[in-house]
């Protein structure tokens, strides 16, 4: 049987950006939506300065929204907007925040408000991890990371909940978390986070629908991203491995699975997790790292 023809991208190629899309393609790049499918809708993207962020907020300045983004680096946050107002002569709206700080969150859901009128969407994109063997972990760097992608996401889900209770609209969370269900070695600060989020927004659908607020998470797998520059040579050599299309998703991908649910076509999608990995889930484990040679013995992949 002959197995059939994928586009593999050529990770060798010198021609390819080596860690996600141009702003460019961002600005340009094929969508399978109508133009016109988020008029009139503001969404609030956390760590939209870059990434999966930054590819969400294009996308949805494209179909029409009203777009916030935050994040701590301000540099990248002005880069976004300025690039976003120069490729599609739209302007968006920026505010620095640790979502860490409740308080802060309190400031910036307040000014998302107070510059659109309201938030239909709050988009959690943003969290933060680095590779290590969960045996090596300091104290300080498992706080870290737990705080940013747990408690943070929490914060900006109940800000924003207390907003729509208050003003009796309906509201829509979208958490970009991961799928852990097999575990993730190198990563169990994040993939203890990220099952948190996980479980919280099934419990949130839940309890929460009453308000008319709906809540899902999307969980990519390899997703190509200037992120990547924290991994070593070893371990992004074989990321594209780790799913049977032996491919890398990229922010694209991840920024039309949120405007589906930002869109009227979700409206009855509550308390769901997207996976988006190629298959991942049910074939390879990531190793962010480079995996150990207890399992590589043999030439495992």
């Amino acid at each position: 049987m002959t197995a059939p023809k994928i586009f593999r991208p050529d990770l060798n190629d010198p021609t390819r950006p080596k860690r996600g899309l141009t702003e460019q393609d961002l600005a340009e790049k094929a969508t399978v939506y109508r133009p016109d499918l988020l008029d009139g809708q503001t969404l609030l993207i956390t760590g939209g300065g870059s990434g999966m962020g930054k590819a969400a907020a294009f996308l949805a300045v494209r179909l029409g929204a009203n777009v916030a983004i935050c994040g701590r680096d301000v540099e990248k946050l002005e880069r976004t907007r300025d690039v976003i107002a120069k490729e599609t002569g739209k302007e968006i709206f920026i505010q620095t925040t640790t979502i860490r700080d409740p308080e802060a969150v309190e400031e910036l859901i307040g000014s998302v408000h107070d510059k659109f009128g309201g938030i239909n969407t709050v988009v959690n994109n943003a969290g933060g991890q680095f590779p290590q063997d969960a045996i090596d972990f300091t104290r300080k760097g498992w706080l870290a990371v737990i705080d940013t992608n747990l408690n943070g996401t929490w914060w900006m889900m109940q800000e924003a909940a207390k907003r729509w209770r208050t003003d009796g609209k309906p509201g829509n969370i979208i958490n970009i978390v991961a799928n852990v269900e097999r575990g993730m070695p190198q990563a169990a600060h994040t993939c203890a986070a990220r099952a948190g989020v996980i479980y919280l927004s099934k419990t949130l659908a839940t309890e929460w629908a009453p308000f008319n607020i709906r809540i899902n998470c999307i969980g990519p797998g390899v997703i190509e991203t200037e992120g990547f520059a924290m991994y070593p040579e070893e371990a992004l050599a074989r990321f594209h491995q780790a799913n049977p299309m032996k491919m890398r998703g990229d922010a694209w991908d991840v920024a039309e699975a949120i405007a589906y649910f930002a869109s009227p076509a979700a409206r009855f999608i509550n308390g769901d997790l997207m996976i988006l990995d190629g298959g991942q889930a049910q074939w390879g484990v990531i190793w962010p790292g480079g995996m150990p040679d207890y399992f590589n013995e043999g030439g495992a992949a």
